[in-house]
């Protein structure tokens, strides 16, 4: 298919939302054997195997979606396509013969299908580019993978109690013309997450290389004042988030704009956004404490 078609087939697939979840068994799954989707291939997890000299492992060339199946839909599926792929023209990968956003996403259900979790659950597709050196990236096809994990319904509707953050010391988010893709080199993240463990919180902020706030370990920022939400714009550093650009496009009256950390601590509410958890409110940062009256509206409109 041409990129132009492809491009238009993904824009035009319409966004749409699940309402509140079901209590489904798919967060109580247990199965003795789980099964990746190694490029197409169904085989149990603890077999899967990738190249030692692929370009994910050696120099974190890489992109991945991670997405909620519930009721067996892709929750804004076609916002996780046009991201993925605006992700490959950009690294310059070789798309493998008759690789599209419907034949990825028709392999992405058959992985969930296989390891019967349809009604609810949590997939990782990771797109690599096939081996060579760091000068012939673009010489090898691109690969893939394609896992699945259970999910507690509960961990996917609004917090009743609100989350516990800080800010991640020693850590910055450069803000160039990559830092918006999901890029399998997460290492800010895992140390930003390794210094929310330590102290005990449930999430860690990270700034750029302005001492700005772009993002947490997990998801986008956003801030409230005075009822006007606030996000960070992309040049700020901060990853093109689905659930994010959604609540974007349905609420026009969201500005987006750089948030200093005298902004955080001055917000009246805080709360953190990613295409799993939806929307989760911060109760505290430090000392400063947060509300939730906006972040708690946001969610009913957006899920009802």
């Amino acid at each position: 298919m041409a990129k132009g078609k492809q491009r238009s087939r993904i824009i035009n697939e319409a966004v749409t939302l699940p309402q509140r979840p079901h209590i489904t068994t798919g967060a109580a799954i247990k199965m003795s054997v789980l099964y990746t989707n190694n490029n197409g291939k169904m085989v149990a997890a603890e077999s899967a195997v990738v190249p030692a000299g692929n370009g994910a492992f050696r120099y974190g060339i890489s992109l991945f979606e991670t997405m909620l199946v519930q009721d067996g839909k892709i929750r804004l599926a076609a916002y996780h396509w046009e991201r993925l792929f605006a992700g490959i023209d950009q690294l310059q990968f070789r798309l493998p013969p008759r690789c599209t956003a419907g034949t990825l996403e028709a392999e992405v259900l058959k992985t969930v299908q296989k390891n019967q979790m349809t009604g609810l659950c949590r997939v990782r597709l990771q797109v690599y580019a096939d081996g060579g050196s760091i000068f012939g990236m673009e010489d090898g096809t691109m690969q893939y993978l394609i896992q699945c994990y259970p999910v507690d319904a509960a961990a996917i509707v609004l917090n009743e109690n609100g989350l516990v953050a800080g800010i991640a010391v020693g850590l910055h988010k450069s803000d160039d013309s990559l830092s918006h893709l999901k890029t399998g080199n997460a290492l800010v993240y895992a140390m930003a997450a390794r210094q929310a463990r330590q102290n005990k919180w449930n999430d860690a902020l990270v700034c750029n290389t302005a001492n700005r706030i772009a993002e947490s370990s997990i998801g986008n920022v956003f801030v409230v004042r005075d009822g006007q939400i606030y996000t960070p714009p992309l040049e700020e550093g901060c990853v093109a988030g689905v659930m994010r650009r959604h609540l974007l496009a349905s609420h026009s009256g969201i500005v987006e704009q750089p948030i200093t950390r005298e902004a955080l601590m001055a917000a009246d509410e805080v709360f953190i956004t990613n295409a799993i958890k939806g929307i989760k409110w911060v109760g505290r940062i430090g000392d400063r404490v947060y509300t939730h009256k906006v972040a708690a509206a946001l969610y009913a409109g957006v899920f009802g």
